[in-house]
Parts: structure tokens; C-alpha cells; sequence
């Protein structure tokens, strides 16, 4: 009977000691489970590829403005832009664009002449501060306008006409990576072609994210 008994204690202790040693193994199993994904994460994180792809989206901004002049001549006009940045500071980007056109006809009765006109921009900016830029454009808008034919009546006809600008510009963050800029510009080639008096300042209004 002795012997019985003892033999069945040794059993159980046995029996305890394995189940002790499966138990210990569970959580070593779960916690490498959970340290895949933070390992996962973290090359990511490292990857060089993702940085480079990031940095490079950074560098690109968006945005649009609408430019507006008042007085003998009223043009509206309304030009998306694209831009990158080479540094911090200096971008460049392009503007195609349609404005809207109206003046006095003194050649033909004095009445106001419409027009509709398009054309594309090249730009440079600087940052000087955070709020203040200098801005250098090149722009060629392609103008609508009227000439005497040789039977004496007047006729329509479209005109590349060269402006290029200089100015500076006052950006305000409104939100996030969201800038609201006001500039005035200043053209200097004066173009014979060009329907603006000579002078006549250029003020811009618009909207860009990254700039």
C-alpha cells in the first residue's frame, strides 16, 4: 500500500512540474508575436527609400491666385500654379492662366471693349522672412485685340505681348501647411504692346499649400 501511494505522488508531481513548464512557454511565445510589428515599424521608419520619397514630396507646393487691376483698364484673371522648392528659401514654378479683360475703345467710339485672354507664367521666389518674399516672373499673355484692315473697318486679331515682373509679396499662415499671400509687382520691359499704362502697379492675391 506503501508503495502504491508512493508511486502516485511521484506521478503527480510529475504531472505538475511538465504542466508548470508548459505554462512558463506561453507568454515567451506571445511576446515575440508582439514584437514583429514594432520591428516591422521600425524598418520602415529607417527606410531610406520612404525618406527620399518624402522629402522629395515636400519639396513641391501648390496653390493658385487671383490678380485683379482697376481704373482705365479692368482685368480679372485667375492662374493655378505649380512650384519647387531648391532650398528652404528659393523656389521656382509656373502659372498657365486665363484673365478677363475690359478698357475704354478710344479708337473705335470710345465705348468699352471685352476681351478674354490667356497665357502662361514663369516665376522665382525668396524668402526673405517667414511673411515677406521677393517674387521675379516672366509672363507672355496672348491678347485679343483690333487693327484697321485695308478696307478702313476694324478687325480682331491675337498678339503675344512680353511683361516681366518684379515685386515682392506678404504671405500669412491660415492652417496647417496653408499660406495666404497678397503681392504687388511691377513690370519692366513696358512693352509697346502691352495694354497697361506705364507704372501701373500689379496686385496679386492667392493661395498655396507648402509655400
Amino acid at each position: 500500500m506503501r508503495k502504491i501511494m508512493i508511486l502516485m505522488l511521484t506521478a503527480f508531481f510529475v504531472s505538475a512540474g511538465s504542466f508548470a513548464q508548459v505554462t512558463d512557454t506561453v507568454p515567451a511565445v506571445d511576446s515575440t508575436q508582439v514584437v514583429k510589428p514594432d520591428q516591422s515599424k521600425s524598418q520602415q521608419q529607417t527606410n531610406p527609400y520612404i525618406k527620399k520619397n518624402r522629402k522629395t514630396a515636400n519639396r513641391f507646393y501648390f496653390g493658385g491666385s487671383f490678380n485683379f487691376t482697376f481704373g482705365t483698364y479692368t482685368s480679372i484673371g485667375v492662374w493655378p500654379l505649380v512650384g519647387i522648392k531648391a532650398t528652404p528659401k528659393l523656389s521656382f514654378g509656373i502659372q498657365p492662366g486665363y484673365e478677363y479683360l475690359k478698357y475704354k475703345d478710344y479708337y473705335y467710339g470710345g465705348g468699352d471693349y471685352e476681351t478674354s485672354n490667356y497665357g502662361i507664367r514663369i516665376f522665382s521666389r525668396y524668402r526673405i522672412i517667414p511673411q515677406l518674399y521677393a517674387h521675379v516672373e516672366y509672363a507672355s499673355i496672348n491678347y485679343e485685340k483690333q487693327k484697321l484692315n485695308d478696307a478702313g473697318l476694324y478687325e480682331d486679331y491675337r498678339e503675344w505681348v512680353p511683361f516681366l515682373f518684379v515685386g515682392a509679396g506678404f504671405s500669412q499662415r491660415i492652417g496647417g501647411n496653408v499660406w495666404a499671400y497678397a503681392q504687388v509687382l511691377f513690370d519692366v520691359i513696358q512693352s509697346e504692346k502691352s495694354p497697361y499704362r506705364s507704372g501701373e502697379p500689379f496686385w496679386t492675391i492667392g493661395v498655396s499649400a507648402g509655400f
